[in-house]
């Protein structure tokens, strides 16, 4: 892996030294200006009328998606522990645009039921939820103890949904880390979590895995890698003082550990469903990755202007588009 950034990163420098010297040449449209939008602008409804679900090939899916911090609530009932985002939100209320947090949320925890008959009502086939790791695991560990009263919200919303005909798409992390390993080991930092989330992981298919049949590992890892460690603009909010207001972090190395031990824990996670539960409960296990087309035009403006910056999102990307598509050996 090691080899491949810096394959990518000299890449960049070649890339950055030509066009650096090649300033009498002409800007680059990139295509933004084939078409004129404001001489043709189109409706916010252009062709919709031509779409229904016969347009769409046999065996698409179609839902709804939501992340537990976002939606749930109750961040402390029944005995869930806190999370990051839930100290994140409490100790820096300046990062978040209104200031709110995920206390109440949409209280998803007690109104799930509405939940369920408004995804029935919208005529959708699925569902795709997070498990909140601290709500079923408060300290995060399996030494630490099972939250039954978490593993049972989750029982009634999957049956739920199940009564209902739609399918559960679940989420095992999606960012949410819980609070108590972030304190004990500094959380994806350490590869002590692996094993913790290959922990969590196993519980949730034990529990879940008879109805659940479709996993996905880890949400927009980059997202995670970069916001939580990079720009410190996400949970648990780290980063270089030169790169924005936080009071410890490292830009320049914390987001590659964070890479590197998210690219394990998902290794781990797969390798334990292949082996030991795809068999007998017929599911399937991914991983949810941020693309973004316009990556091209984004990475050459941030070359020009910070070089050492735009070698830290290919890398992070070039990780996370190729790091799932190999072995857990690759990344040891």
């Amino acid at each position: 892996m090691g080899i491949q950034c810096h394959l990518l990163l000299g890449l960049l420098v070649l890339a950055y030294a030509a066009s650096s010297t090649s300033s009498q040449a002409s800007p680059r449209s990139y295509g933004l200006n084939v078409i004129d939008r404001k001489a043709q602008p189109l409706s916010p409804t252009y062709g919709i009328n031509s779409l229904n679900r016969s347009t769409f090939p046999p065996g698409f899916v179609f839902g709804a998606a939501s992340s537990a911090y976002q939606v749930e609530g109750g961040a402390f009932d029944d005995g869930k522990g806190p999370s990051i985002w839930d100290t994140f939100t409490h100790k820096y209320p300046e990062k978040i645009s209104d200031r709110s947090t995920g206390d109440v949320a949409l209280d998803s925890y007690h109104r799930y039921k509405e939940d369920v008959n408004i995804i029935k009502g919208m005529g959708l086939d699925a569902y795709r939820f997070s498990i909140s790791w601290s709500r079923v695991l408060p300290r995060g560990k399996l030494s630490g103890g099972v939250n039954e009263a978490g593993i049972k919200y989750y029982n009634n919303l999957i049956n739920d949904l199940k009564a209902n005909g739609i399918d559960s798409y679940v989420t095992l992390f999606h960012w949410d880390l819980p609070q108590a390993l972030e304190d004990e080991y500094g959380g994806f930092l350490s590869p002590k979590v692996v094993a913790d989330f290959r922990d969590f992981s196993e519980l949730c298919f034990k529990r879940f895995g008879d109805r659940v049949k479709h996993w996905i590992t880890l949400n927009e890892p980059w997202s995670f890698s970069d916001g939580g460690y990079a720009t410190g603009a996400f949970a648990p909010g780290r980063c270089s003082s030169w790169v924005g207001n936080c009071s410890q972090g490292n830009s320049g190395t914390e987001p590659y550990l964070a890479t590197h031990y998210q690219l394990l824990a998902h290794a781990a996670a797969v390798k334990l469903y292949k082996q030991k539960y795809q068999a007998s409960q017929k599911g399937v296990i991914g991983i949810t990755l941020r693309f973004t087309m316009d990556a091209a035009l984004l990475l050459t403006q941030v070359l020009m202007v910070a070089p050492h910056y735009g070698a830290l999102i290919l890398c992070l990307d070039g990780w996370f588009r190729l790091g799932p598509c190999l072995s857990e050996r690759d990344f040891g």
